[in-house]
């Protein structure tokens, strides 16, 4: 009986592959001509909004049809608006691709933007580093290669390795510091995420010493010198150059300080620490005069050893690590050999110390500390708040996967309304703290589409690595949060600085505004196409069940070979019966299906003929 079964099963998994297969040409043809009608339409829209700024660079109206076209991945499912913000985020993206021509070593770099314009707190190319990380992972995805390669030359050893960040009245900290250091970010591990897309072994020979030198300046002016300090070794910045300006647990950690931060209370903090108005009340107290070090224009010089930056720099050195074991098994080097070791060691370093100080295993959390060698206020103290940035450590799959049972609690505060869950999106801090507040301009509550970026890619990783049984609940709370971000971009699709998470609402602050991810989202956390270094990927979908009767995925670039992927649950409208399958071509080529949605599918690019 069991071997009847097995039979019947396995007929009927022919059945429906027999069936997909049937119409694979047509339907590869057919999927691709309509995401590319619909791409066009959708293009001719977003060129008709009026209020939106001008691009940055040469891609506008006149010529972004043909740019989006044959760069970007199409894609259209069963669900239009989600189709639409996914072509939106694209159009979006190619309007701050910029042509910089630097005079200091007069190369011409392609850079992407994040605001438009030239702002004081950007590089001269008018680049910023903070979103970096999220703009190498979507741009990764774009048909040719050159753009992220040169944008990553810039940064690495191009003038903004070199020229100090200018110093203005934006310019809220005492430690000078390259541009592409100005903000915190993984840039080192944005340029592996990239190589697992298109490798070039060539390029990056010849980067990944200026990959090193850039690890190595995070190494030297951002980590803890004090030897006894339970922070000893770690990484640490400010608020606002770790991307999120004011934050609950540097308030904490404010209120505990006497001395210069003796000026910030349980009663008062709000009037001096919660959005830039109140820094202006600052500058005028008592404390700022007696003690002018201790504060910029109001900004306290208060660093925190965060979750954040520990698992940027725990990412850069993997990465570093991977790359130099890459170059060795590529040119036979023995010195990358050993510098692989290396990175690996540091890596592992800042990986246990993570694990031993900034995980409160009562609340089942990553706090952040206090540095313990800061000049003024409090040292190592741990601010026990809940704050999105908790679940950094899972964008990089940094807890160890034998220990993951440790920490899995975090996650339950995720779908919980006393914790990050809300109406229209996540918070940033949980809601059950007293001082949440989503209305001012931090990290205090209020939505910010760069942290549900990290949050979500960390989720996946945390569902498809760590879980052993993944449920349909799970699938359908990553869902619900991807929806919501979608729900918010509005009718006429539009990328903003924040949202408030209590409303349906719409973002806030700039328009088009590059500074989170989308794309990838899509593709790699929802969709599941995991690159890999090998010449094969993994597709392992993170869809609910029934969520979309289709979708597809296609004309992706990878490793020089074009992927197409769809998804059916009725591959013939004329025949009855469950036909679910997913495809996927090699240039053309059937090379894989399943009848699954959840299956984890791992297809071995074949070689050319």
């Amino acid at each position: 009986m069991r071997n009847y079964f097995v039979y019947l099963i396995f007929a009927l998994f022919l059945s429906a592959c027999s069936t997909a297969r049937q119409s694979t040409y047509a339907d590869l043809k057919n999927s691709k001509n309509l995401a590319i009608s619909i791409l066009d339409k959708q293009i001719d829209e977003f060129n008709s909004y009026v209020g939106r700024p001008a691009s940055d660079g040469h891609i506008d109206k006149q010529n972004n049809r043909a740019f989006l076209r044959d760069n970007i991945p199409l894609f259209l499912c069963s669900d239009n608006n989600v189709t639409k913000v996914y072509n939106y985020r694209w159009w979006m993206i190619s309007k701050h691709l910029k042509a910089y021509v630097d005079p200091y070593d007069e190369q011409t770099y392609w850079v992407f933007t994040e605001f438009f314009g030239d702002k004081p707190w950007a590089t001269l190319s008018g680049a910023i580093p903070c979103p970096a990380g999220h703009q190498f992972y979507d741009v990764r995805w774009l048909r040719n290669p050159e753009f992220l390669k040169s944008y990553a030359d810039y940064y690495m050893r191009g003038s903004a390795s070199r020229l100090n960040q200018r110093e203005n009245a934006n310019f809220l900290t005492y430690t000078s510091r390259p541009e592409s250091h100005h903000y915190s970010s993984w840039m080192v591990n944005g340029i592996e995420a990239f190589l697992k897309v298109h490798p070039d072994n060539d390029w990056l020979y010849g980067i990944l010493p200026h990959l090193a030198a850039h690890q190595q300046v995070w190494d030297t002016l951002f980590t803890v010198t004090d030897p006894h300090a339970k922070t000893a070794g770690m990484y640490k910045f400010l608020d606002l150059y770790d991307g999120m300006e004011f934050s609950l647990s540097t308030v904490l950690g404010l209120i505990e300080s006497d001395g210069a931060y003796s000026l910030y209370t349980d009663a008062n903090w709000r009037n001096y620490y919660l959005g830039w108005g109140t820094t202006k009340n600052a500058a005028q107290s008592p404390h700022a005069k007696q003690y002018p070090e201790a504060y910029r224009s109001g900004y306290p010089d208060f660093y925190m050893v965060r979750p954040t930056l520990n698992a940027y720099a725990y990412a850069n050195l993997r990465s570093l690590s991977n790359l130099y074991t890459l170059t060795h098994h590529n040119f036979a080097d023995r010195e990358a050999k050993k510098m692989a070791m290396e990175y690996k060691i540091k890596a592992e370093d800042i990986q246990q110390k993570v694990l031993d100080v900034l995980w409160n295993e009562e609340d089942q959390f990553f706090y952040s500390y206090t540095a313990g060698d800061n000049k003024f206020g409090a040292r190592d103290f741990e601010a026990r708040v809940r704050e999105s940035v908790g679940y950094t450590p899972w964008y990089f799959n940094m807890i160890p996967f034998s220990d993951n049972g440790k920490y899995e609690g975090a996650w339950q505060i995720f779908a919980s309304e006393k914790g990050f869950h809300n109406t229209g999106g996540m918070t940033t801090a949980e809601q059950q703290h007293p001082y949440y507040n989503e209305q001012a301009y931090a990290w205090n509550g209020r939505g910010w589409p760069f942290q549900n970026s990290v949050v979500y890619k960390a989720y996946a990783n945390y569902l498809r690595n760590y879980k052993k049984q993944v449920t349909e609940i799970d699938r359908q709370l990553l869902y619900d949060y991807v929806q919501k971000l979608v729900a918010t971009h509005g009718e006429k699709p539009n990328i903003g600085e924040w949202y408030i998470p209590s409303e349906r609402g719409t973002f806030g602050g700039e328009k088009d505004y590059f500074h989170s991810t989308f794309p990838d989202i899509i593709i790699a956390d929802l969709l599941g196409f995991n690159p890999l270094h090998q010449d094969q990927f993994i597709i392992q979908p993170l869809l609910p069940e029934n969520t979309w009767s289709y979708f597809y995925l296609g004309n992706i670039a990878y490793h020089g070979r074009t992927i197409d992927i769809i998804w059916k649950k009725d591959w013939d409208l004329q025949k009855e019966g469950d036909q679910s399958a997913l495809c996927i071509w090699v240039d053309g080529l059937l090379v894989k299906t399943s009848n699954r949605l959840d299956d984890k599918v791992v297809v071995k690019i074949p070689q050319r003929p």
